[in-house]
């Protein structure tokens, strides 16, 4: 189990943001921009039974390989969220039964009568650009910028946001690193997650 800590920026506007265009001089970049193709598919009951218990639970693909993911729904507030996170590669497209029993989700895998009512719900389907920022007392953070969509059926909505992950150092960081995006760039902070935009789609 880890705990994840980013801080969410929505892009106001259709504008595509240009990342090497950015002026952060107390940072350095690790590295090259990466960009990458992520899919990603949201399970849960028709009753929306892991919501209720605060649990998410997807499998995401990305170049060929695949990832199960458990997240709690955690702690939200001016675009920062902290949860727990368990997160595992796959082989194969199929649940490692074993490491799912490691998180929240043991019970209701132990419970033949709900675990075999889960089922795909939402999927999203993005383009994420990546750099890697790191300052010299050893903070790491991973901006990320995505733009695609969250897809229910027939209907949809767009991604179009910057993600600020940390990976070492103090928490505090990512809102001095938001504060200086939104002084160049149309952004503002956002408390609504990918898989919370998947759920207010379904329930539309």
């Amino acid at each position: 189990m880890a705990l994840e800590q980013e801080l969410k920026l929505v892009v106001n506007g259709d504008i595509d943001i240009d990342l090497s265009a950015l002026v952060l001089p107390n940072y350095k970049i690790d590295g090259e921009m990466m960009t990458t193709h992520l899919v990603s598919t949201y399970f849960d009951t028709n009753e929306l039974y892991l919501a209720s218990q605060k649990v998410g639970l997807r499998m995401r693909q990305s170049d060929g390989k695949w990832m199960q993911t458990v997240k709690t729904s955690g702690y939200v507030q001016d675009g920062l969220h902290q949860r727990e996170e368990w997160e595992h590669p796959l082989a194969f497209a199929e649940w490692d039964l074993d490491k799912l029993k490691q998180t929240p989700l043991a019970t209701i895998i132990e419970n033949p009568a709900i675990w075999s009512k889960i089922r795909p719900i939402f999927t999203t389907d993005f383009e994420r650009k990546t750099l890697q920022l790191g300052l010299d007392d050893g903070t790491q953070i991973e901006l990320a910028y995505d733009r695609g969509w969250v897809i229910a059926g027939e209907a949809r909505q767009a991604i179009h946001e910057i993600e600020l992950e940390l990976k070492a150092g103090d928490v505090a960081y990512l809102s001095l690193l938001a504060n200086e995006l939104q002084r160049q760039l149309p952004v503002s902070p956002n408390n609504t997650s990918k898989a919370k935009m998947g759920y207010q789609l379904i329930k539309q």
